[in-house]
């Protein structure tokens, strides 16, 4: 994945230098990011809505955009799933899924946005006295990728307001952020070569959906492009990269939930001896060890009982981590806290042959060896 990529440039440039009003290289890296981990999330039990008929109460097509209405206007969504289980006390959960690929960290505004999609789409629901027919409804939630993090002031906000923001800066995920700049990069090159002035955003979307199977092909709305000439090198290059990431098939993102205003990514190498376990172990006590200091901070997850079954990987907030870090004589004390008060449970979905549910728990009185 590095011919004709430089592994050592800064991710906010790119290796063909500025492509004018093509597409900028920090919009089109997001967008393969969305892709992608849209196909990393395919057994969390996690289906994509790709079209307005698979909901025609709450989607709207508009041209090649896929909508979602809310109380006071409808909201553009690129990447929009819904979860196979509902949660206790809730409603059936539905996920915005939106990732930024920036050279600095992600800030304050992105998250603003976020929760006023979240609150107005979480607000379409008005009764009806000539229409009494009862309406489902869904619990919108948000999830924030980013490669280089997020501001101080965003995650304070995010906190604040329960949007998850998942950074996804650390070694774990580099193979995924050198696929993505590259593939992003030799995308740009092509658009440059061939004079594409309006990058062809929807297409390239629904084509990289159909190469990873991350929806049914009848969902999917036909779309086309007039760069004919650029079709053709862009088609080369998305099947390179999908051959890219099928070969990391074993490497999985689960999405674990904790009893937390947040959400944790859980990545892990080889996703069938996890679920092997899990499902003969439905709850679970694992070890949680953390490496690493502050942006650089990972969580080992492994079992207890048995600590050769499965590794997982998880990152958290970076506010979190920041705190730990910053005090290096009680780093022991606060990481115990983080795990009593945040880490002591976690959910995580997933499908297999249906859905399922483990739990993963950590005993805060076993701290010396949990």
């Amino acid at each position: 994945m590095h011919d004709g990529c430089h592994a050592g440039r800064p991710p906010g440039l790119s290796c063909v230098g500025t492509v004018g009003d093509v597409i900028r290289g920090s919009a089109l890296r997001g967008y393969l990011l969305e892709e992608t981990l849209a196909w990393l999330l395919r057994s969390t039990a996690y289906d994509l809505l790709v079209s307005a008929n698979q909901d025609p109460a709450e989607l709207v097509a508009e041209g090649n955009e896929l909508r979602v209405r809310g109380r006071g206007t409808t909201h553009q969504v690129d990447v929009l799933g819904e979860f196979a289980f509902t949660p206790a006390f809730s409603l059936p959960m539905r996920l915005f899924l939106e990732a930024k690929y920036y050279a600095t960290p992600c800030r304050l505004q992105v998250v603003r946005n976020a929760l006023g999609v979240i609150d107005d789409v979480n607000q379409n629901y008005m009764t009806d006295s000539v229409n009494s027919r009862p309406r489902r409804r869904f619990q919108y939630c948000y999830a924030l990728f980013s490669t280089s993090g997020f501001s101080d002031d965003a995650q304070d906000f995010a906190l604040a307001h329960q949007i998850s923001l998942i950074d996804l800066s650390g070694e774990s995920f580099e193979w995924l952020r050198t696929a993505v700049s590259c593939a992003a990069s030799k995308l740009r090159e092509a658009a440059m070569r061939y004079s594409v002035n309006n990058f062809p955003v929807a297409w390239t979307r629904t084509r990289l959906r159909l190469l990873l199977g991350t929806a049914p092909a009848d969902l999917l709305p036909e779309v086309s492009t007039n760069a004919h000439a650029f079709q053709s090198s862009a088609e080369t290059i998305l099947e390179t990269f999908a051959e890219a990431l099928q070969a990391h098939a074993d490497v999985e993102l689960l999405l674990g939930f904790p009893a937390a205003p947040f959400i944790v990514p859980l990545a892990t190498r080889d996703k069938h001896s996890f679920m092997q376990y899990a499902s003969a172990h439905l709850s679970h006590r694992v070890r949680l060890d953390r490496s690493g200091q502050a942006d650089r901070a990972e969580w080992t997850v492994i079992g207890y009982e048995d600590p050769d079954a499965y590794q997982l990987a998880l990152t958290l907030p970076r506010q979190l981590e920041d705190w730990i870090s910053e005090n290096e004589e009680k780093q022991r004390r606060r990481t115990w806290t983080v795990k009593n008060d945040f880490l002591s449970a976690i959910m995580v979905y997933y499908a297999d042959g249906g859905v399922r549910a483990c739990q993963l728990t950590c005993e805060p009185n076993q701290f010396r060896r949990c």
